[in-house]
């Protein structure tokens, strides 16, 4: 095979039928599809069995989180490229066929961002790959604009992991996806590091998906979401920023997670993201900083021009 979709699910069983019949009208035929089940309470992995026999699927005991499910499916894996696909989306019949070609296009590619489109309003866009900025936020690029638009190929930050192709050999070189993460953020952070080593990640617009959003977690804005999603932005930063780096984008960092805060607050979310700080600053001195090379001083000053460049990116919305 020379792809793998890996679809990690849980409690999925009211859209992964509909995630897994689009994938079976594929044009492109190369690939196999992989289902980790990160302990769903519903019947999701029983269908997958039950109707799928011809899908692999690997039962986790709980839930352990996106980055969990993805690390297991990439251990049944041995194709060179590795697309990983919410089970909350639709995809066109020529999605997989897209990304493959995308990323076979250039060597330098780590990854390939699709072509999100909300699926309650297919006039929207959700997502044309993913962009930072030195604000330390991360955000999907286009997100909320019209789905008619962002028709050209780009080179994006990283690409958002609900759809999106990655290769096997730099995911080899760079490390897996973070468990510490559990979830959100983790594909920024993979992107990230794929960034400090001087590889590509591009947006492809051939790829089109349609996707619910929130299917695990059911609304945008919850406690858990918001304290996860806290905690794993600090992560980022400290993670793959070295020290130099930090203190030139203090100010705004700073300004950034004061804009959020307040926010949260505003919503009456405050105590959920200040508590998602508090628990990113205890997680980064307990998991390992992407290690610096001199040899990537380049890579970190491209970086640094694009976080700042974004800085006055018309945010999404």
């Amino acid at each position: 095979m020379e792809a793998s979709v890996i679809i990690p699910n849980y409690n999925g069983a009211d859209f992964i039928k509909e995630c897994i019949d689009s994938l079976k009208l594929q044009e492109y035929k190369d690939f196999e599809i992989i289902v980790v089940d990160n302990g769903s309470k519903d019947d999701s992995a029983d269908l997958v069995e039950r109707e799928y026999p011809g899908i692999r699927l690997k039962r986790l005991d709980q839930n352990y989180g996106f980055s969990r499910a993805v690390n297991e499916g990439l251990r049944m894996s041995e194709a060179p490229f590795v697309i990983l696909l919410n089970s909350d989306t639709r995809v066109e019949t020529g999605f997989v066929g897209a990304l493959v070609s995308a990323i076979k296009s250039d060597e330098s590619v780590f990854s390939v961002a699709s072509k999100m489109i909300q699926m309650k309003r297919p006039d929207k866009l959700d997502g044309a790959g993913d962009l930072y900025s030195a604000f330390g936020w991360a955000y999907a690029r286009g997100k909320g604009r019209s789905s008619e638009g962002y028709t050209k190929t780009a080179k994006v930050f990283s690409a958002c992991g609900g759809a999106a192709i990655y290769r096997r050999s730099i995911l080899d070189e760079i490390g897996w996806f973070d468990e510490f993460h559990f979830a959100y953020l983790e594909d920024t952070d993979i992107g990230y590091r794929a960034r400090i080593m001087g590889y590509k990640n591009i947006y492809c617009p051939e790829a089109k998906v349609y996707h619910v959003g929130s299917g695990a977690t059911g609304s945008r804005y919850n406690d858990f979401k918001i304290r996860i999603s806290a905690r794993n932005n600090m992560y980022v930063i400290m993670k793959n920023m070295p020290v130099l780096q930090i203190i030139v984008n203090l100010p705004f960092l700073l300004l950034g997670f004061t804009i959020k805060a307040l926010f949260f607050i505003l919503i009456g979310h405050g105590r959920a993201y200040l508590s998602g700080l508090k628990r990113g600053y205890i997680l980064c001195r307990d998991a390992r900083k992407f290690p610096y090379s001199s040899r990537n001083l380049k890579n970190y000053f491209v970086i640094q021009l694009e976080l700042w460049l974004n800085l006055f990116r018309r945010l999404p919305g």
